[in-house]
Formats: C-alpha cells, sequence, structure tokens
C-alpha cells in the first residue's frame, strides 16, 4: 500500500513537472514548431506517467481513453520533436500528422481488442521511433554550435530512448502492467528523475541561450545588444574571415570544425563559441555552406560560366554531391540553382556582377565586418 502511495505521488510530481515544462515552452516559444511539438510530447509523457501505473485499466472510465491516445502517439512526438530541436531546417510535413494519428487510433484500439499481433507491432514502433530519434542527435552533434543543445541533446534523447527501449523489452518479455509494483515504481523514479533534468536545463539554458531558433522577426544576434567584445575576439573573427573568404577554406573535402579549429589554432569549442556568438550561425554545415553557396551564386550570375555546368560549379565551391547542394541552395536562395541563373541574366544588364563574393555575400554579419575595419 506505502509502495502504492509513493507510485502515485511519484507519478503526480511527473505530471506536474510535465505541464509546467508545457506551458513555460508555449509562452515563451509558442510560435515555433519546435515548442509546440515539446509541449505535446510533455503532456504525452504525463498520461503515459498516468497510463503506465501498475492496474491502470482502459476500463476505468471515459477519461481513460484520451489518456491512452495521448501515450500511444508519444513515440512519433519524441521523434519529430528531436528533428525538430535538432535540426533547425526541419519542417513538419502532413504524413508526420497521419502517422501520429494512426498509431493514436491503433494504440487506443489496442487497449480495448485482444489483438497480439497489434500490440507487438506498437512496441517494435517504440523501438524504431527511439532509434531515429538518437540517430538524429547524433548524427548532426557534432555540427551543433549552440553548447547548451549539445549538452542537453544527449542526456534527453538518450535517457527517454532509453526509457521507451527498456518499456519496450519489458512488454516483449510479457512483463504485465499489473504485476510488478516495483518495476512501476521504478519507472515513476525514472520518469520524475527525467522530468526534473529536463525542467532544469530548460529554466538554466534559457537564460544564456535558446534551444531554439530564433523567430524569423526577432531581432538577429548582431542586433542585440551584448557586452563588447574582447580585442582578442576580433582578431579571431578577423583571421576566420580571411581564413573562409580569402583562403576559400569551405572548398576543403570534408571540411570539419575540428580541422577548421587546427588551421586557425584554436580548440573547437572557442571556434564553436566564435562562430555562434559572434557570427550567429547554430550550425557549423550553415556557417559552411553560407560561403560555398556564396561562390555558387557568384558564378551563376557570370555571363562567362553560363556554360559551365551546375553541378561542376557546385563541386568546385566545395559540396560533395548534387543533392545536398540543392537542398542547401533552395533553402538559402528559395529557389532552383537554373531558375537563380535564369533570373541573374535577365538583371545582368542592370545590376553589377563583379563584386567580390567577400563583399556580396559574406555570411559576417554587418556589425562585426564594421568591427574588422575597426581592427
Amino acid at each position: 500500500m506505502l509502495s502504492s502511495s509513493i507510485d502515485w505521488a511519484l507519478r503526480g510530481g511527473t505530471c506536474a513537472l510535465v505541464l509546467l515544462i508545457a506551458a513555460a515552452l508555449l509562452r515563451d516559444y509558442g510560435r515555433l514548431v519546435a515548442a509546440r511539438l515539446g509541449a505535446l510530447f510533455a503532456v504525452g509523457t504525463g498520461a503515459y506517467a498516468i497510463t503506465s501505473v501498475a492496474g491502470f485499466s482502459p476500463h476505468l472510465g471515459a477519461w481513460a481513453i484520451p489518456l491512452l491516445a495521448l501515450s500511444a502517439g508519444n513515440n512519433v512526438v519524441f521523434w519529430t520533436l528531436a528533428a525538430s530541436l535538432f535540426d533547425d531546417g526541419f519542417r513538419l510535413r502532413w504524413w508526420h500528422a497521419a502517422l501520429w494519428l494512426l498509431l493514436v487510433t491503433a494504440g487506443t484500439v489496442a487497449c480495448f481488442l485482444s489483438a497480439p499481433a497489434l500490440g507487438l507491432a506498437l512496441t517494435l514502433s517504440s523501438f524504431a521511433f527511439a532509434g531515429l530519434a538518437m540517430a538524429q542527435a547524433l548524427t548532426s552533434w557534432r555540427a551543433d554550435l549552440v553548447e547548451g543543445r549539445r549538452r542537453l541533446r544527449l542526456f534527453v534523447i538518450g535517457a527517454s530512448s532509453l526509457y521507451i527501449g527498456l518499456n519496450a523489452m519489458a512488454q516483449l518479455l510479457g512483463v504485465p502492467r499489473s504485476a510488478p509494483e516495483g518495476a512501476s515504481l521504478a519507472g515513476a523514479g525514472g520518469l520524475l528523475a527525467i522530468a526534473g533534468v529536463v525542467a532544469w536545463s530548460l529554466l538554466r539554458v534559457s537564460r544564456t541561450q535558446s534551444l531554439f531558433p530564433p523567430m524569423e522577426d526577432a531581432p538577429q544576434p548582431s542586433e542585440l545588444p551584448s557586452a563588447p567584445a574582447e580585442p582578442a575576439d576580433q582578431g579571431l573573427v578577423a583571421a576566420l574571415g580571411r581564413l573562409m573568404t580569402a583562403e576559400r577554406a569551405h572548398r576543403q573535402d570534408g571540411l570539419t570544425i575540428g580541422t577548421l579549429a587546427q588551421q586557425l589554432g584554436l580548440p573547437e569549442y572557442r571556434l564553436r563559441r566564435l562562430i555562434n556568438q559572434a557570427l550567429g550561425y547554430r550550425n557549423f554545415n550553415s556557417f559552411v555552406n553560407h560561403y560555398r553557396i556564396a561562390e555558387v551564386k557568384a558564378a551563376l550570375a557570370d555571363p562567362h560560366q553560363s556554360e559551365v555546368p551546375v553541378l561542376t560549379i557546385a563541386l568546385d565551391a566545395g559540396f560533395s554531391s548534387l543533392g545536398p547542394f540543392n537542398r542547401a541552395f533552395k533553402a538559402e536562395t528559395g529557389m532552383t540553382p537554373s531558375e537563380y541563373r535564369r533570373l541573374s541574366a535577365g538583371k545582368a544588364a542592370d545590376v553589377g556582377i563583379d563584386r567580390p563574393i567577400s563583399e556580396s555575400a559574406s555570411p559576417i554579419s554587418n556589425s562585426a565586418r564594421s568591427n574588422l575595419a575597426a581592427h
């Protein structure tokens, strides 16, 4: 009886924390998809905290149905949250919602019908979505320039994926919900610990850096008031600018932040901080691709290179293949390379086409460029 009371107390604390997280996310970042997904995942986690307690049954009343539905679809929300949180270019698609609705329906039906095959499919989906979320966190970890997000992502994804995986393993091994009160108590404690660390981390990180990308109409980092940079930092900005524009480091095959830091004689963490805080980039690949696309744009607008294939221009600028180049170019300019070339040819008589790349399309902010001139 005592363990049951402690179990419910822990789960109640979890529900309170995740609802606090959801409210904070919607209050501060309600216009962002990542924040909305985070709020939905928090609510789903609270629902799961209730539905996973020992002895819970869908026959307890109509109020149990929405809780079961939110719990069943939370794996999809978890995966899309990881994608939106760690990929600044993520866009929510209609099929994400369709997949969530499918699992919600299947999970709700499985609670009222005896369908072992459906239950097994839902259990295996927990592994699949946990694996996708882990892959999302790990593949983009090295390129992440936001220090708080780099530290938080491994805990959030690792701990949450481990919890989902262990729960799925328990179901595959045939552990019934109603049997082990000790396991239920341990699960409640694990949920409360994860929710507590996430809540603390969100509050702590929000004081210095946002985990979410800035809104389009929000002031950019160069426009925000900040303390004057140290003189040494200005020298590093100047050195980085020369390396990327004069020496065109972006053309190097397999350029990583580690190799770029070596060329500058800096530790990786200092270069990450420099690119993120001085130039406003949240991802190293976006930083490098901006220089590459600047070179491509200049070549596409050059009438003397009108017969040069787009692929050749992209490879010369440092892109490894056509697919990533096309996606990065369209994300940067809003049009395909061929459309940009045609538009540039039509405007060639009205605009100058011989401006250097370093002046026409440098990703260094205006304030940083002014500092370089002063330096």
